[in-house]
């Protein structure tokens, strides 16, 4: 059970207080019955009400002088124990976070307990984690766009270098060869620019009221060419429309990019399917594949921009590595969920977008 830290403090106070007053009580009944008694002896000797007043006054003045010493040697020790015992986590959690600034994200903080000081801990241990994960995700993520674009521009500086040196003849499949290293450039800038204005606060969809039957239809219709250069069984059945509130451009980008990418991981001769179904108020999209399928340790990851499974893969066999990123901030951005499934090695794997159905505002349904 959690205990919280103001309880305990105010348990110390309370604690505090009701010590000194015992302590003050004991402290007034052991002097008075002290007094008390040695004027009884007196008075038994004949002295009078004077040796009264003083044995009174003795008592009274006593019990307060060792109280207010008590109270300030409880107070002191106690308050010292305190204040250790709270600023030492803090002062660990300054130290380690000091640490993270410097670029030590391998720090981590112990703290014991299960108050509001060892949540702070635990947090900035949490904090520690997704930082250093993301410092790995961001040099991976620069050694990948260095790679993607170095692999092009020596392929031309080598083309071109073998032109100017009159090693090769300036032939039409040659210019061809630079010309496709060109747009491999333009595709990858594209597809950054793309992500990066989607992750920037001025990013908005055009909602409107579409049917994702016939949107589905449009991108299958779009990457059926490519399915059947790659002897690729693709299989959809369009059903009944489904309306929901969708960018159309948008959406046509995801379904297309997850076509792509689910014929890209499908060997020859394989299927993929591809399926709309109505869930209450969400439509979900399924695209299955009999592929390779997905390493469990990669699922968490394969939405990363630039994230490949496979390392050896280069562009022209595993794509830019931006898809599904792109896929995830534009279902995000509808309100939906996306994540994928894999059936093991070699059985493929299936991707799943949930998409709302309603938005805020109503609009006719476009063809």
């Amino acid at each position: 059970m959690k205990r919280r830290l103001d309880l305990r403090l105010a348990a110390i106070i309370i604690s505090i207080t009701t010590g000194i007053l015992i302590m003050f009580t004991a402290i007034s009944i052991l002097t008075n019955h002290y007094h008390i008694a040695m004027y009884q002896q007196q008075t038994a000797e004949g002295h009078g009400i004077d040796q009264l007043n003083y044995h009174l006054e003795q008592a009274q003045m006593q019990s307060i002088i060792l109280t207010c010493i008590l109270s300030i040697a409880l107070a002191s020790v106690t308050g010292i124990y305190v204040a250790r015992r709270i600023s030492a986590p803090l002062v660990q959690m300054k130290q380690a976070a000091e640490r993270m600034t410097r670029g030590d994200l391998a720090t981590r903080i112990h703290v014991d307990g299960e108050d509001e000081l060892a949540g702070l801990g635990g947090s900035l241990n949490e904090l520690a984690l997704q930082l250093q994960k993301q410092e790995q995700l961001r040099r991976s993520m620069t050694q990948d766009i260095a790679h993607e674009l170095r692999t092009p521009l020596t392929t031309l500086k080598s083309h071109t270098r073998a032109l100017e040196d009159g090693i090769w003849e300036p032939t039409a499949e040659r210019f061809r060869t630079c010309l496709h290293e060109i747009d491999r450039l333009i595709d990858l800038v594209t597809e950054l620019e793309d992500l990066h204005d989607m992750e920037s606060p001025e990013f908005q969809l055009s909602l409107a009221r579409q049917d994702m039957s016939k949107l589905m239809e449009r991108a299958v219709l779009l990457v059926k060419p490519m399915y059947l250069e790659k002897q690729v069984e693709l299989k959809y059945t369009s059903g009944p429309p489904m309306p929901a509130m969708v960018d159309a451009d948008r959406i046509h980008q995801v379904l297309v990019n997850m076509l792509s990418n689910a014929l890209r991981h499908t060997p020859m001769g394989g299927r993929v399917r591809a399926e709309l179904i109505a869930e209450n108020q969400h439509v979900l999209v399924r695209i299955e594949d009999n592929g390779h399928g997905i390493n469990p340790d990669d699922l968490p990851f394969i939405f990363e921009r630039f994230y490949r499974g496979d390392k050896s893969r280069n562009r022209n066999s595993g794509g830019s590595g931006m898809g599904l990123a792109i896929v995830k901030r534009l279902v995000t951005a509808h309100g939906g969920q996306v994540w994928a499934e894999s059936r093991g090695a070699n059985h493929g794997s299936c991707f799943s977008i949930r998409l709302p159905i309603e938005r805020t505002g109503t609009v006719p349904i476009q063809a």
